[in-house]
């Protein structure tokens, strides 16, 4: 398996780029910004990217979107609550805090729901819904790695005091659904550096309060 984490744009969003080393099919998850950045990257690492993955809504996980798309003809994909009226509501909200300065994306053609699996090549995530941070928050979870968005940080959270955003709801969801992962889980966060689950179990004070 191929991955490859850029830090983009004026809010440092991760971006990822994963992708199968058999096939050279690849996906990229959360293009914040920089699409010309990410595309390069792309081809360096010979991969056809055939899918653009949102982990959620805001806009510095999504503004690169319309270009990576037009540029690969990838499949752009969100979670189900962030479909429709909702899922536009959420980006012109977004749009409107930036003072209007990025490019919406367009509608998503799949809509992903709580345990689906994403496919790239042989490779398989499983689709995780984790709202709190945002309605349509979810994580991707395959071979031992963690994609999670604003879900999860090292040693943090997302925050949840914007529009949608629910403390308790995204608390429950990091104890329910991604503290039971594996010690040695991988966690790819949509900020900051790598970390693992078993650090966050034992040492991220959000997640000890849980215990």
């Amino acid at each position: 398996m191929i991955v490859k984490g850029l830090e983009l744009g004026m809010f440092m969003s991760n971006c990822y780029i994963v992708g199968s080393d058999k096939t050279h099919e690849g996906m990229v998850i959360d293009p914040g910004a920089e699409s010309g950045r990410i595309l390069k990257t792309a081809e360096e690492l010979g991969l056809s990217i055939k899918l653009i993955v949102a982990t959620h809504l805001h806009a510095d996980h999504i503004g690169a979107v319309a270009k990576v798309k037009e540029a690969t003809g990838a499949e752009f994909a969100v979670h189900e609550s962030g479909g429709g009226k909702k899922g536009a509501q959420t980006v012109k909200m977004m749009s409107s805090m930036l003072g209007g300065s990025f490019r919406s994306p367009p509608d998503p053609e799949r809509l992903l729901r709580e345990g689906d699996v994403v496919e790239v090549g042989e490779l398989r995530f499983k689709v995780i819904h984790t709202p709190g941070h945002s309605p349509e928050g979810m994580c991707l979870y395959g071979h031992g790695v963690l994609f999670c968005g604003d879900t999860l940080f090292n040693l943090s959270i997302g925050r949840t005091d914007f529009p949608g955003g629910d403390y308790e709801q995204l608390m429950r969801n990091i104890h329910t659904k991604l503290m039971t992962l594996p010690d040695d889980t991988r966690v790819l966060c949509g900020h900051m550096s790598e970390t693992t689950i078993g650090f966050e179990r034992k040492h991220n004070p959000f997640v000890l309060g849980l215990y």
